[in-house]
């Protein structure tokens, strides 16, 4: 088996001294042997020194450290790592307990597997490699979740496809490496915090639930009773459920998306059937908000990433300005405003400042009742802050 090696320049250990696992492209002075997308390989100082072991890709992050030691990934590696990920989420009480529950069993940087997510829908696993050597490692990842899951588990599915870097020349199509699409099985019914959802994880966005907000939803559980809800961006409706099981008066779902919002109103419908508080409309956000003005006092802003590379951030910054600021001058007196950003690149203080300028422009008086992030199945690595992708404010708007 071949062993590739990494040089890196003068002083660009310090980064991977501190246990920050990417290596930039540009760090690298010189590699020795000719690595495959994907491979394994070692990274040393200029002055000859170990630094670590990960994946190879030709790309901005060329390689992403699997271990600050000398490692072998065979099978022990990936059954000990997936163990220790699962370990955690049992501590948490969101594995082993329920058959139907939903959370990340993998989080990237996170569980020290830098480029792999994978979410549990029930009794089915969605791989979603997004570098080139969790792909090429898909079977033996597949095989170490086998190991850990055992009878909980009926099927695995590598969903490549709108994650995997194309330049890579790796983004092979979507795949079932355990069980089978059972028919219907595509679409899992899960249960998080004892709402039932219909999870389409084949076609679905990224793995096709938004597990991540599984917290804040239970916030915004609290804050809707007797409120008039609006829900913009709702995807499948998650944050609408449990509006109507917080007792909204009212509850109204928009997205873009005719499918999204055909699984938002099937939700719904799964939850309380026959309630006549909730409606969803498959229409433009922004357009939609126009004519809002003092209907609703209680608005979840949850859109989709406006900015994937740090040459959109300043579009992306104006974009939350933009649409922070519709919400606060449309409100009624007295509203809640959920408003979040999963931008990665669009930091903490940086989403902060986008909804401060656009309350200041509307002169309103605006309140933080709380400042929100992701759960802890969605680990941050405290020597990877950019693990830390999502943001978010609850604001009370006089």
């Amino acid at each position: 088996m071949k062993t590739c090696r990494l040089y890196l320049k003068p002083g660009k250990e310090e980064s991977l001294l501190r246990f920050h696992p990417w290596v930039f492209s540009g760090a690298v002075a010189t590699v020795e042997g000719t690595p495959d997308e994907g491979d394994v390989v070692e990274v040393y100082s200029s002055d000859r020194r170990f630094l670590g072991a990960g994946h190879y890709q030709s790309a901005t992050i060329m390689v992403r450290i699997l271990s600050f030691e000398p490692v072998e990934t065979g099978p022990a590696f990936w059954n000990e790592r997936i163990g220790r990920a699962y370990e955690l989420r049992r501590s948490l009480g969101l594995a082993g307990q329920d058959a139907g529950s939903v959370y990340r069993l993998v989080h990237g940087e996170g569980d020290n597997l830098p480029g792999l997510v994978v979410d549990i829908y029930a009794q089915t696993a969605v791989i979603q490699p997004h570098s080139a050597g969790m792909h090429r490692d898909r079977r033996n990842i597949a095989a170490a979740l086998r190991e850990t899951l055992r009878d909980s588990l009926a099927r695995i599915y590598c969903k490549p496809e709108g994650a995997l870097p194309a330049r890579t020349g790796m983004a092979g199509g979507n795949e079932f490496l355990f069980g089978e699409d059972g028919g219907d099985a595509r679409v899992a019914v899960a249960v998080e915090n004892g709402l039932t959802f219909r999870i389409d994880w084949m076609k679905g966005q990224k793995t096709g639930f938004f597990i991540d907000q599984r917290d804040n939803r239970a916030l915004l559980e609290r804050y809707a009773r007797d409120r008039a809800v609006l829900n913009m961006f709702c995807y499948t409706g998650g944050f609408s459920v449990y509006a109507l099981r917080g007792g909204a008066s009212l509850v109204h779902s928009v997205d873009s998306s005719a499918k999204a919002i055909s699984l938002t109103s099937e939700n719904a419908a799964m939850n309380f059937p026959g309630d006549s508080r909730h409606e969803a409309f498959a229409q433009d956000a922004f357009r939609f908000m126009e004519n809002i003005d003092g209907r609703y006092d209680l608005i979840i802003l949850d859109p989709p990433a406006f900015a994937k590379h740090k040459d959109a951030l300043r579009n992306a910054l104006q974009g939350y300005r933009k649409l922070n600021m519709t919400a606060l001058k449309k409100i009624k007196p007295g509203g809640i405003i959920f408003t979040f950003s999963c931008s990665q690149i669009v930091s903490r203080t940086d989403f902060r400042l986008a909804v401060f300028s656009a309350a200041a422009q509307t002169g309103r008086r605006v309140r933080i009742l709380h400042q929100l992030t992701q759960p802890a199945d969605h680990p941050v690595n405290i020597y990877h802050p950019e693990g830390e992708y999502l943001k978010g404010l609850v604001l009370q708007v006089e």
